[in-house]
Protein backbone atom coordinates (compact mmCIF):
# COMPACT_ATOMS: atom_id res chain seq x y z
CA UNK A 1 0.00 0.00 0.00
CA UNK A 2 1.52 3.12 -0.59
CA UNK A 3 2.22 6.03 1.83
CA UNK A 4 -0.09 9.08 1.66
CA UNK A 5 1.56 12.62 1.98
CA UNK A 6 -0.24 15.29 3.44
CA UNK A 7 0.18 18.96 2.18
CA UNK A 8 -0.46 21.57 4.98
CA UNK A 9 -1.87 25.28 3.74
CA UNK A 10 0.30 28.25 4.24
CA UNK A 11 -0.05 29.68 7.56
CA UNK A 12 1.60 33.34 8.92
CA UNK A 13 2.76 31.45 12.08
CA UNK A 14 5.35 28.42 10.36
CA UNK A 15 8.84 29.28 11.05
CA UNK A 16 8.52 30.40 14.42
CA UNK A 17 9.77 28.40 17.32
CA UNK A 18 7.95 25.96 18.77
CA UNK A 19 9.15 23.53 21.70
CA UNK A 20 7.65 19.56 22.02
CA UNK A 21 8.18 17.86 24.89
CA UNK A 22 9.05 14.23 25.64
CA UNK A 23 10.56 14.96 21.63
CA UNK A 24 11.48 11.12 21.30
CA UNK A 25 8.43 9.43 21.80
CA UNK A 26 6.03 8.31 18.89
CA UNK A 27 4.01 10.99 18.61
CA UNK A 28 6.31 13.38 19.27
CA UNK A 29 9.03 12.47 16.54
CA UNK A 30 7.04 12.78 13.87
CA UNK A 31 4.94 15.92 15.11
CA UNK A 32 8.41 17.39 15.34
CA UNK A 33 9.23 15.88 11.87
CA UNK A 34 6.22 17.73 10.26
CA UNK A 35 7.05 20.68 12.24
CA UNK A 36 10.58 20.97 10.73
CA UNK A 37 9.02 19.93 6.79
CA UNK A 38 6.64 23.19 7.50
CA UNK A 39 9.84 25.65 8.47
CA UNK A 40 9.87 25.81 12.00
CA UNK A 41 12.31 26.02 14.35
CA UNK A 42 12.28 23.31 17.29
CA UNK A 43 13.12 22.97 20.94
CA UNK A 44 12.81 19.21 21.94
CA UNK A 45 12.68 18.16 25.78
CA UNK A 46 14.26 14.56 26.35
CA UNK A 47 15.68 13.23 29.36
CA UNK A 48 18.88 12.63 28.00
CA UNK A 49 20.28 14.66 24.70
CA UNK A 50 22.84 12.14 24.15
CA UNK A 51 21.09 8.92 24.62
CA UNK A 52 20.90 6.66 21.52
CA UNK A 53 17.14 6.08 21.86
CA UNK A 54 16.93 10.18 20.45
CA UNK A 55 19.56 10.28 17.85
CA UNK A 56 16.47 9.01 14.91
CA UNK A 57 15.45 13.25 15.33
CA UNK A 58 19.11 14.34 14.76
CA UNK A 59 18.29 12.42 11.58
CA UNK A 60 15.07 14.11 10.50
CA UNK A 61 15.08 16.16 7.22
CA UNK A 62 16.20 19.95 8.58
CA UNK A 63 17.44 18.86 12.14
CA UNK A 64 20.83 19.98 11.72
CA UNK A 65 19.65 23.52 10.99
CA UNK A 66 16.41 23.70 13.39
CA UNK A 67 16.33 21.56 15.57
CA UNK A 68 17.53 21.81 19.29
CA UNK A 69 17.38 19.08 21.93
CA UNK A 70 16.65 19.94 25.25
CA UNK A 71 18.09 18.40 28.73
CA UNK A 72 14.51 18.41 30.83
CA UNK A 73 12.67 15.74 32.96
CA UNK A 74 8.56 16.81 33.46
CA UNK A 75 9.54 17.48 37.30
CA UNK A 76 12.21 19.69 36.58
CA UNK A 77 10.78 22.88 36.11
CA UNK A 78 14.03 25.12 35.47
CA UNK A 79 14.64 23.13 32.87
CA UNK A 80 11.26 23.33 30.92
CA UNK A 81 11.31 26.70 31.53
CA UNK A 82 14.73 27.16 29.56
CA UNK A 83 13.28 24.79 26.81
CA UNK A 84 10.45 26.83 26.57
CA UNK A 85 11.31 30.07 26.57
CA UNK A 86 11.09 32.18 23.41
CA UNK A 87 8.77 30.03 21.42
CA UNK A 88 5.70 31.10 20.18
CA UNK A 89 4.43 27.27 20.90
CA UNK A 90 4.42 24.44 23.16
CA UNK A 91 3.28 20.38 21.84
CA UNK A 92 2.95 18.82 25.60
CA UNK A 93 3.21 15.22 24.70
CA UNK A 94 5.26 14.00 27.31
CA UNK A 95 3.69 11.85 29.40
CA UNK A 96 4.49 8.06 31.39
CA UNK A 97 3.31 4.98 29.99
CA UNK A 98 2.91 2.86 33.05
CA UNK A 99 0.34 1.17 35.17
CA UNK A 100 2.11 1.81 38.52
CA UNK A 101 -0.29 5.19 39.80
CA UNK A 102 2.68 6.21 41.67
CA UNK A 103 5.13 6.25 38.69
CA UNK A 104 1.72 7.55 36.41
CA UNK A 105 0.60 10.54 38.57
CA UNK A 106 3.05 12.92 39.47
CA UNK A 107 5.11 13.36 36.47
CA UNK A 108 1.39 13.22 34.86
CA UNK A 109 0.10 16.03 37.07
CA UNK A 110 2.47 17.84 38.02
CA UNK A 111 4.38 17.91 34.87
CA UNK A 112 1.61 19.32 32.92
CA UNK A 113 1.56 22.40 35.84
CA UNK A 114 4.61 22.77 35.43
CA UNK A 115 4.44 23.01 31.53
CA UNK A 116 1.30 25.21 31.39
CA UNK A 117 3.32 27.45 33.92
CA UNK A 118 6.36 27.48 31.87
CA UNK A 119 4.34 28.48 28.65
CA UNK A 120 2.57 31.21 30.46
CA UNK A 121 5.97 32.77 31.64
CA UNK A 122 7.08 32.54 28.22
CA UNK A 123 4.04 33.84 26.97
CA UNK A 124 3.63 31.37 23.94
CA UNK A 125 0.58 32.06 21.64
CA UNK A 126 -1.12 28.54 22.10
CA UNK A 127 -0.36 25.26 23.98
CA UNK A 128 -1.39 22.00 22.44
CA UNK A 129 -1.85 19.11 25.22
CA UNK A 130 -1.78 15.95 24.04
CA UNK A 131 -4.09 13.83 26.02
CA UNK A 132 -5.57 10.68 25.05
CA UNK A 133 -9.04 9.00 24.25
CA UNK A 134 -8.52 7.29 27.62
CA UNK A 135 -9.69 10.22 29.01
CA UNK A 136 -12.61 10.30 27.11
CA UNK A 137 -14.63 6.84 26.33
CA UNK A 138 -14.19 4.85 29.90
CA UNK A 139 -17.60 5.11 31.80
CA UNK A 140 -19.62 2.27 31.86
CA UNK A 141 -22.48 3.83 32.88
CA UNK A 142 -22.94 5.06 29.17
CA UNK A 143 -25.73 4.18 26.81
CA UNK A 144 -24.49 2.00 23.92
CA UNK A 145 -26.20 5.04 21.99
CA UNK A 146 -24.81 7.75 23.01
CA UNK A 147 -22.28 8.68 20.59
CA UNK A 148 -18.21 9.28 22.34
CA UNK A 149 -17.48 13.08 21.51
CA UNK A 150 -15.56 15.85 22.65
CA UNK A 151 -18.13 16.51 25.57
CA UNK A 152 -17.38 12.62 27.31
CA UNK A 153 -14.98 12.22 30.26
CA UNK A 154 -14.36 8.98 31.80
CA UNK A 155 -15.46 7.55 34.80
CA UNK A 156 -12.37 8.43 38.04
CA UNK A 157 -14.10 6.30 40.09
CA UNK A 158 -14.37 3.36 37.38
CA UNK A 159 -10.48 3.27 35.78
CA UNK A 160 -9.42 3.54 39.52
CA UNK A 161 -11.38 1.00 40.69
CA UNK A 162 -9.98 -1.30 37.61
CA UNK A 163 -6.45 -0.23 38.23
CA UNK A 164 -7.03 1.27 34.46
CA UNK A 165 -4.05 3.80 35.48
CA UNK A 166 -3.23 5.00 32.52
CA UNK A 167 -6.68 6.14 31.97
CA UNK A 168 -6.69 7.82 34.79
CA UNK A 169 -3.88 9.47 34.55
CA UNK A 170 -4.79 10.79 31.85
CA UNK A 171 -7.78 12.34 32.36
CA UNK A 172 -6.87 14.24 35.72
CA UNK A 173 -3.71 15.24 34.23
CA UNK A 174 -5.78 16.97 31.25
CA UNK A 175 -8.15 18.35 33.70
CA UNK A 176 -5.40 19.80 35.46
CA UNK A 177 -3.83 21.20 32.33
CA UNK A 178 -7.50 22.72 31.95
CA UNK A 179 -7.65 24.08 35.13
CA UNK A 180 -4.08 25.28 35.60
CA UNK A 181 -4.13 27.28 31.87
CA UNK A 182 -7.46 28.69 33.13
CA UNK A 183 -5.86 29.97 35.85
CA UNK A 184 -2.58 31.13 34.01
CA UNK A 185 -4.86 32.64 30.85
CA UNK A 186 -2.72 30.37 28.39
CA UNK A 187 -4.88 29.54 25.39
CA UNK A 188 -4.62 25.49 25.03
CA UNK A 189 -5.98 23.22 23.02
CA UNK A 190 -6.05 19.20 23.70
CA UNK A 191 -6.14 16.68 21.36
CA UNK A 192 -7.36 12.76 22.61
CA UNK A 193 -6.24 10.36 19.70
CA UNK A 194 -7.11 6.65 19.95
CA UNK A 195 -4.81 3.73 20.07
CA UNK A 196 -2.02 4.98 17.65
CA UNK A 197 -0.60 3.00 14.82
CA UNK A 198 2.02 3.33 11.61
CA UNK A 199 5.59 3.88 11.18
CA UNK A 200 7.88 4.18 13.81
CA UNK A 201 10.51 7.19 13.51
CA UNK A 202 12.13 5.96 17.23
CA UNK A 203 13.91 2.42 17.72
CA UNK A 204 12.24 1.16 20.39
CA UNK A 205 8.71 -0.59 19.87
CA UNK A 206 6.26 1.48 22.08
CA UNK A 207 2.90 0.53 23.81
CA UNK A 208 0.22 0.76 21.17
CA UNK A 209 2.53 -0.82 18.66
CA UNK A 210 3.06 -4.16 21.22
CA UNK A 211 -0.61 -4.27 20.93
CA UNK A 212 -0.32 -4.99 17.09
CA UNK A 213 3.39 -6.63 17.55
CA UNK A 214 2.11 -9.75 19.73
CA UNK A 215 -0.18 -10.99 16.87
CA UNK A 216 2.63 -11.32 14.54
CA UNK A 217 4.85 -12.68 16.86
CA UNK A 218 3.04 -15.65 18.33
CA UNK A 219 3.07 -14.60 21.70
CA UNK A 220 -0.97 -14.06 21.63
CA UNK A 221 -2.39 -17.21 20.66
CA UNK A 222 -5.94 -15.83 20.75
CA UNK A 223 -7.67 -12.53 20.52
CA UNK A 224 -9.62 -10.59 22.95
CA UNK A 225 -13.64 -9.66 22.81
CA UNK A 226 -13.10 -6.16 22.55
CA UNK A 227 -13.13 -3.38 20.81
CA UNK A 228 -10.73 -0.17 20.21
CA UNK A 229 -10.82 3.06 18.65
CA UNK A 230 -7.61 3.50 16.16
CA UNK A 231 -5.95 6.27 13.90
CA UNK A 232 -2.50 6.82 11.86
CA UNK A 233 0.62 8.29 13.82
CA UNK A 234 0.86 10.58 11.22
CA UNK A 235 -3.08 12.03 11.43
CA UNK A 236 -2.38 12.50 15.26
CA UNK A 237 0.65 14.60 14.22
CA UNK A 238 -1.20 16.24 11.72
CA UNK A 239 -4.09 17.15 13.93
CA UNK A 240 -1.37 18.66 16.54
CA UNK A 241 0.08 21.28 14.14
CA UNK A 242 -3.24 21.77 12.49
CA UNK A 243 -4.78 22.89 15.77
CA UNK A 244 -1.62 24.93 16.40
CA UNK A 245 -2.15 26.93 13.39
CA UNK A 246 -5.89 27.52 12.84
CA UNK A 247 -6.46 30.44 15.20
CA UNK A 248 -10.28 29.37 15.56
CA UNK A 249 -9.24 25.89 17.24
CA UNK A 250 -10.96 25.28 20.52
CA UNK A 251 -11.60 22.91 23.51
CA UNK A 252 -10.87 19.13 22.47
CA UNK A 253 -10.32 17.12 19.40
CA UNK A 254 -11.31 13.46 19.29
CA UNK A 255 -9.15 11.44 16.98
CA UNK A 256 -10.07 8.51 15.35
CA UNK A 257 -10.67 7.14 12.39
CA UNK A 258 -12.37 3.93 13.08
CA UNK A 259 -13.90 1.39 16.38
CA UNK A 260 -12.66 -2.28 15.93
CA UNK A 261 -13.49 -5.54 17.59
CA UNK A 262 -9.82 -7.03 18.14
CA UNK A 263 -11.25 -9.79 15.62
CA UNK A 264 -11.35 -7.27 12.84
CA UNK A 265 -7.75 -6.28 13.36
CA UNK A 266 -6.28 -9.89 13.31
CA UNK A 267 -8.74 -10.25 10.25
CA UNK A 268 -7.03 -7.54 8.26
CA UNK A 269 -3.71 -8.81 9.20
CA UNK A 270 -4.13 -11.77 7.98
CA UNK A 271 -5.37 -10.68 4.78
CA UNK A 272 -1.71 -8.74 4.51
CA UNK A 273 0.64 -10.74 5.87
CA UNK A 274 -1.16 -15.11 6.05
CA UNK A 275 2.58 -16.13 7.29
CA UNK A 276 2.88 -15.05 10.38
CA UNK A 277 1.06 -17.05 13.45
CA UNK A 278 -1.88 -14.06 13.61
CA UNK A 279 -4.50 -16.06 15.91
CA UNK A 280 -8.03 -16.47 14.43
CA UNK A 281 -9.54 -17.54 17.90
CA UNK A 282 -11.61 -15.30 20.18
CA UNK A 283 -10.25 -15.80 23.84
CA UNK A 284 -13.89 -15.26 24.82
CA UNK A 285 -16.32 -17.52 22.38
CA UNK A 286 -19.13 -17.51 25.24
CA UNK A 287 -20.28 -14.39 25.41
CA UNK A 288 -21.89 -12.52 22.74
CA UNK A 289 -19.35 -10.17 20.15
CA UNK A 290 -18.41 -6.84 21.88
CA UNK A 291 -19.92 -4.23 19.62
CA UNK A 292 -17.76 -0.94 17.90
CA UNK A 293 -19.47 2.24 20.45
CA UNK A 294 -20.39 4.82 18.44
CA UNK A 295 -17.84 8.24 18.73
CA UNK A 296 -17.81 11.37 16.38
CA UNK A 297 -14.56 12.61 14.82
CA UNK A 298 -16.46 15.48 13.12
CA UNK A 299 -14.68 18.43 14.87
CA UNK A 300 -11.35 17.47 13.27
CA UNK A 301 -13.16 17.01 9.79
CA UNK A 302 -14.37 20.34 9.58
CA UNK A 303 -11.16 21.11 9.86
CA UNK A 304 -10.20 19.12 6.60
CA UNK A 305 -8.37 16.13 8.23
CA UNK A 306 -9.10 12.93 6.37
CA UNK A 307 -8.56 10.59 7.98
CA UNK A 308 -5.78 7.33 6.85
CA UNK A 309 -7.91 4.35 6.63
CA UNK A 310 -7.13 1.36 10.19
CA UNK A 311 -6.08 -1.00 6.82
CA UNK A 312 -3.11 1.47 5.73
CA UNK A 313 -2.47 2.15 9.32
CA UNK A 314 -2.14 -1.54 10.11
CA UNK A 315 0.01 -2.06 6.94
CA UNK A 316 2.36 0.72 7.28
CA UNK A 317 2.67 -0.36 11.00
CA UNK A 318 4.18 -3.94 10.08
CA UNK A 319 5.89 -2.86 7.32
CA UNK A 320 7.85 -0.58 9.49
CA UNK A 321 8.72 -3.13 12.44
CA UNK A 322 10.00 -5.27 9.33
CA UNK A 323 11.96 -2.89 8.10
CA UNK A 324 13.39 -1.93 11.57
CA UNK A 325 14.43 -5.41 11.80
CA UNK A 326 11.80 -5.49 15.13
CA UNK A 327 9.88 -8.06 13.30
CA UNK A 328 11.55 -10.93 11.00
CA UNK A 329 10.21 -11.09 7.80
CA UNK A 330 9.23 -14.22 6.37
CA UNK A 331 11.03 -16.33 3.68
CA UNK A 332 7.49 -16.54 1.99
CA UNK A 333 7.10 -12.75 2.06
CA UNK A 334 10.56 -11.72 0.97
CA UNK A 335 10.16 -14.42 -2.31
CA UNK A 336 7.09 -12.57 -3.35
CA UNK A 337 8.58 -8.54 -2.45
CA UNK A 338 11.43 -10.15 -5.47
CA UNK A 339 8.98 -10.91 -7.73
Amino acid sequence: MPLLHYELGSSSVSGQTVCVTGAGGFIASWIVNLLLDRGYTVKGTVRNPEDPKNAHLKELDGAKERLTLWKADLLDYEGLKAAINGCAGVFHTASPVTDDPEQMLEPAVDGTKNVIMAAAEAKVRRVVFTSSIGAVYMDPTRNPDVVVDESCWSDLDFCKNTKNWYCYGKAVAEQAAWEESKEKGVDMVAVNPALVLGPLLQPTVNASIIHILKYLTGSAKTYANSVQAYVHVRDVALVHILVFETPSASGRYLCAERVLHRGDVVEILLNFFPEYPIPTKCSDEKNPRAKPYKFSNQKLKDLGLEFTPVEQSLYETVKSLQQKAILPVPKQQEVSDLL
